[in-house]
């Protein structure tokens, strides 16, 4: 547990002040992040990062991360990426990959490689585009405390009242009352936020999103549980001692960040 703190109170006081400067600083340590968790991802399946196909999705996810930027206008626009044809053009490039390597890439590699450009280059893109947004700083602050609440509120409340397991398939470890508890406490913090940050408007509103980031949070964390358990890993690498690896730390904000652009709040 002491290990667990002071690496998250070290790796969150580098986050939060890069978030604070923004810009490329921010999108910079944002994009070598995900770069990290994409070579996860595939260690995760046992696929070697300088494999034809894995450069392939990394290019995919990486030509997603450009587009977030070229949208928040820090890059100049291309073709290349005001277009969203690029995702059809990178599922084209494996399955002709396929061809090529007479079938060394298998349907199941391909899809897995494939899922994981998006999922994390998409969770990235948007995090990088929420700090370009008005009154970026807070929304993404916001986002990110939640989040941070929601998972130390959910630990220690199942760690003392927890007893029913929330979904025991796929994390055999996480509690109702956990999950209850970290909704609880995610709400009052964006309620705290809702008072401090009048900027943010309605304060009701403040509160369903609160609410909103810390389901969609703990269901984030399922998901990359899930991919653990179907690939056979603990966690998906080591880097961070205590947390795992940087997919284990940032599963919850992959999904988040989407979430809150498809409300219309990115």
């Amino acid at each position: 547990m002491r290990q667990r703190i002071v690496t998250g109170v070290s790796g969150g006081s580098v986050f939060l002040v890069l978030l604070w400067v923004g810009h490329w600083w921010y999108a910079g340590f944002i994009s070598a992040l995900a770069t990290i968790s994409y070579i996860e991802f595939c260690s995760m399946k046992g696929i070697r990062f300088s494999r034809p196909q894995a450069l392939i999705g990394l290019c995919l996810m990486w030509l997603l991360l450009l587009t977030g930027m070229a949208d928040q206008q820090m890059i100049g626009p291309g073709w290349f990426l005001d277009s969203p044809d690029n995702i059809l053009a990178g599922m084209i490039l494996f399955l002709v990959f396929m061809v090529l390597s007479r079938n060394r890439l298998q349907v199941d590699e391909a899809a897995y490689l494939f899922l994981g450009s998006l999922y994390i280059g998409y969770g990235f893109s948007y995090m990088i585009q929420a700090r370009m947004i008005v009154d970026g700083f807070i929304w993404s602050l916001l986002a990110l405390v939640v989040t941070w609440v929601n998972d130390t509120g959910a630990y220690f409340t199942g760690k003392r009242w927890g007893k029913r397991k929330l979904w025991p398939s796929v994390s055999p470890n996480k509690t109702v009352e956990g999950s209850l508890g970290g909704i609880f406490l995610s709400v009052l913090v964006s309620g705290l936020f809702g008072l401090l940050y009048p900027e943010l408007g309605v304060f009701s509103t403040v509160l369903f999103i609160g609410f909103l980031v810390s389901v969609v949070g703990q269901v984030g964390d399922l998901v990359e549980s899930a991919l653990k358990r179907t690939t056979g890993v603990k966690d998906s690498g080591s880097l961070l001692p205590g947390h795992g690896g940087i997919l284990d730390r940032f599963d919850s904000l992959l999904l988040v960040f989407p979430v809150l652009y498809l409300i219309q709040l990115i």
